[in-house]
Parts: structure tokens; sequence; C-alpha cells
């Protein structure tokens, strides 16, 4: 369980650094934003196509899989893992 919470961890991380990313618009050729691009987009685009967010513009499908993370961190790994 305590590998789960760090994969977990290390995931979330690797979210952030794709949000950041989105915001800073690098070359999408870098292999570095390549492998970022392919290791969270797999868990982004089901929660996009589910999400509104064409309308307005924002893409909250990191947010909702931040919570994602946070609910099974929480109801399935808070009594193996000592926070």
């Amino acid at each position: 369980m305590r590998l789960l919470y760090t994969l977990l961890s290390i995931y979330e991380i690797i979210l952030i650094i794709r949000v950041v990313m989105s915001w800073v618009h690098p070359d999408p050729y870098h292999p570095f934003v390549q492998w970022i691009i392919k290791l969270t987009e797999p868990v982004l685009a089901p929660v996009r196509s589910l999400l509104p967010s064409n309308s307005i513009g924002i893409d909250f499908s990191p947010l909702l899989v931040f919570l994602l993370i946070h609910l099974i961190k929480i109801f399935f790994l808070s009594g193996t893992v000592v926070y």
C-alpha cells in the first residue's frame, strides 16, 4: 500500500508539471514534454470528456483528477500510510 501511495504522490507531481506546462507553452516536440503528456493524457482525456469545459474555455480535468487521487488516498490508504 505504501508503494501505491508513493506512486499516486508522484503522479500528482507529474500533473502539476502538466498544468504549469499549459501556462508556459513549451516546445511540444521536446522529449520531456511528450513524456509528461503521454503519462497524463490517458487519465485526463476521459475526465475531460465528462466535463463541459468547451463552453467556458477552462480545463478543470486536472483539478478533478487531483480530487480523485486525494479521495483514493483518504478512503483506501488512510489506515496504512501515515501522512
